[in-house]
């Protein structure tokens, strides 16, 4: 290599260097967070997002309910989203009722925390405006009406967590979770359901 050769050479590496300096401090934050999102997108998101991913797999959510007692169905604290507990209903609004392993199965608990998951997911959009905006799911908390004798709690709440990673892929579906049997559950559902996510805050 000639010295103008090697010159020429350092010239244009000094130059892409601080392209890329410059362009990471001057890139503007939303476009940033876009960089991040694809870069984050697993084989359960496409890259044009959560709602996008719903429409691939024609899942429709239901309408967001009302709360029937004093809470709210989600709150919002800096970048995460705590959600109230769900229960579940029909897309008619109908509710599921029954203890399991007495009136109902283990296929129809698993069915029902299926539909807390729709309407977990319906609150969620609700609350943000878009799923889009949905980083990871964090925690999910399942409980379950159930016989002294079931122990198949975590089978139940399947039916949610395979829901979320249906929607959410595996990276951002999955999440620390608790499925745990109780004596009875308000209005006799057979499952009620709360989660935490992470989203991107508000700006």
């Amino acid at each position: 290599m000639t010295h103008r050769t090697s010159r020429r050479f350092f010239l244009r590496e000094s130059l892409l260097v601080t392209t890329g300096v410059c362009a990471g401090i001057c890139v503007p934050e939303f476009l940033k967070n876009q960089f991040v999102s694809i870069a984050n997108a697993d084989d359960g998101k496409s890259p044009a997002g959560f709602e996008q991913r719903l429409r691939d797999l024609n899942i429709e959510l239901p309408p967001q309910g009302a709360p029937v007692a004093v809470y709210v169905p989600a709150v919002v604290t800096g970048d995460l989203l705590f959600s109230a507990g769900h229960i579940p209903r029909t897309m008619d609004g109908e509710l599921v009722t029954g203890r399991i392993g007495d009136d109902l199965t283990l296929e129809e608990g698993y069915d029902a925390a299926r539909l807390v998951g729709l309407h977990l997911l319906s609150t969620v959009r609700g609350t943000l405006g878009s799923l889009d905006r949905v980083v990871k799911l964090v925690k999910v908390l399942g409980m379950v009406n159930c016989t002294s004798e079931f122990t198949q709690q975590s089978q139940v709440v399947n039916g949610f967590s395979e829901l979320m990673v249906e929607v959410l892929g595996e990276q951002s579906g999955k999440a620390g979770r608790s499925a745990v049997g109780m004596g009875s559950l308000p209005l006799n559902v057979p499952v009620e359901i709360e989660a935490v996510f992470e989203i991107v805050p508000d700006r």
